[in-house]
């Protein structure tokens, strides 16, 4: 779970939702994400004024893979994840990720993509700064 301190923080930010390679919404967005359970777990609180998440992820020892449990107001998902090069991506499906990085500036940044006709095109994409 050390791998993920990168994403530990109160963040706030911008939203965006792609259509067709542009911007189709925007909007605000805040994110907290703490440790919890002596670091056994890392939880998201995600607002933004399109979709409201509360994520856990967990690092399956037995397994040797990350799982991340988004809950919604429709319930809860959970999909295999992978700590590679730096960034968290989890796979929903095998055409569909999302992507969590830290960027140059020290910021945190979150996105999708889908894979279509052999190329993975944004869908979405979350930028934060640290609040503190």
């Amino acid at each position: 779970m050390e791998q993920l301190s990168f994403m530990i923080g109160e963040w706030i930010g911008t939203t965006k939702v792609y259509k067709n390679g542009v911007v189709s919404k925007q909007g605000s967005a805040h994110q907290k994400i703490t440790y919890d359970l002596d670091k056994s777990i890392l939880v998201i609180e995600l607002n933004t004024e399109f979709l409201q998440l509360h994520t856990i992820i967990y690092y399956d020892e037995k397994d040797k893979k990350y799982y991340y449990y988004p809950f919604s107001k429709k319930g809860v998902n959970r999909y295999p994840a992978e700590y590679k090069d730096g960034q968290l991506i989890v796979w929903s499906n095998e055409k569909n990720r999302f992507i969590f990085s830290k960027t140059s500036e020290g910021s945190f940044r979150e996105y999708g993509e889908q894979l279509i006709n052999g190329k993975w095109i944004k869908y979405f994409e979350d930028n934060f700064k640290n609040t503190q």
